[in-house]
């Protein structure tokens, strides 16, 4: 298993600028929580899960198998 950045190196300016914004908490969502704070509750799910391989919800990062 791999986590790495999203190629798209626009898309991840635009997200770490939203996450700066909102004190490290996805941009993505309306509700600030602990489990919206990046690497977010869904994203970190996700990477539990042995058959889940793409991206979190804002596209920031990427996971392989």
């Amino acid at each position: 298993m791999k986590i790495r950045l999203n190629e798209d190196k626009e898309l991840v300016r635009i997200v770490k600028e939203g996450l700066k914004a909102k004190n490290g908490h996805c941009p993505c969502v309306m509700k600030i929580s602990e489990d919206t704070k990046c690497m977010c509750k869904q994203f970190r799910d996700q990477i539990e899960d042995p058959d889940f391989e793409g991206y979190c919800h804002c596209m920031l990062y990427y996971k392989e198998k």
